[in-house]
């Protein structure tokens, strides 16, 4: 299946709109896990499958896997999510952002190293920077649009004086999502759940994208307002929690309070459901 396919399947075999970031930090690790960087793999693998049929996507964040140079603890997770979570789709959250045959590499790294379903790009360099995550038949490939972060107003929020209407630089982003750069329907977009009313002006532009939504739990997105600004019939989100389900617990029992943390957010998210 393409991704957009088995995203379709997930979302309602599972009944959720919820994703959960993989974000390994062994300082906050449970009890015997503590400080382990070895044990990065046995973490994450007890998250998945605690909370595998609570969820839409999975989303490893490459930088919490190399920084302690645990890449092969990453490839072993991607092959325990093909064996135990066969229908989740798993987005590898790399924000890439490189031209040319550099951009081929980091292609080839996310969907033939990792094996991903999808990955997320800084479309910041153009299209040339993007068009080679296409060349793989049926992958997807999120486009940094408008980011839960202060900074992002720095430049996502500036008018482009030179195009007609003067758009905010990530209206004009959307824009090229939704038409000429989504060549064969694999593009979505990353839109922060900070700014629900910035959801809905993305939504309003990119009817028929996926939106991939972070910022929900610790960073202080708001569940309901996210669901009722970005879901719409034919154009599917992908809410985002992190840190708020990896590190419910610092005990032994951390996967049940993991899980019991995704229940009640795939719960909150379906209740905002129109």
């Amino acid at each position: 299946m393409t991704f957009t396919e088995m995203l379709r399947h997930a979302t309602a075999q599972n009944h959720s709109l919820l994703c959960v970031g993989l974000d390994p930090e062994p300082a906050r690790f449970p009890a015997g896990m503590q400080g382990d960087a070895h044990r990065i793999y046995d973490f994450c693998a007890a998250i998945v499958d605690a909370t595998a049929d609570l969820v839409c996507a999975f989303k490893p964040q490459i930088a919490y896997f190399a920084a302690h140079g645990a890449e092969d603890q990453l490839e072993r997770l991607m092959q325990h999510l093909r064996a135990n979570a066969p229908h989740v789709p798993v987005i590898l959250d790399a924000k890439r952002g490189d031209i040319g045959s550099t951009a081929e590499q980091y292609a080839k790294e996310a969907f033939e190293r990792y094996g991903a379903d999808a990955v997320t790009l800084s479309p910041f360099m153009g299209f040339d920077s993007v068009q080679p995550y296409l060349a793989y038949p049926g992958k997807g490939a999120f486009l940094l649009c408008r980011t839960s972060n202060p900074g992002g107003d720095d430049l996502q929020n500036q008018r482009l004086a030179s195009i007609d209407g003067q758009p905010l630089l990530y209206e004009h982003v959307a824009r090229l999502a939704q038409g000429p750069w989504n060549k064969n329907g694999q593009l979505g977009l990353v839109v922060g759940a900070t700014y629900p009313q910035e959801i809905e002006r993305v939504r309003a532009i990119a009817p028929t994208l996926p939106l991939l939504i972070p910022g929900v739990g610790a960073q202080g997105g708001d569940a309901v307002a996210t669901v009722r600004a970005g879901l719409r019939e034919g154009g599917t989100i992908i809410v985002n929690s992190s840190r708020a389900i990896l590190y419910a617990s610092k005990g032994e029992d951390f996967a049940a309070a993991a899980r019991a943390a995704a229940l009640a957010t795939r719960d909150a998210l379906n209740a905002a459901r129109p």
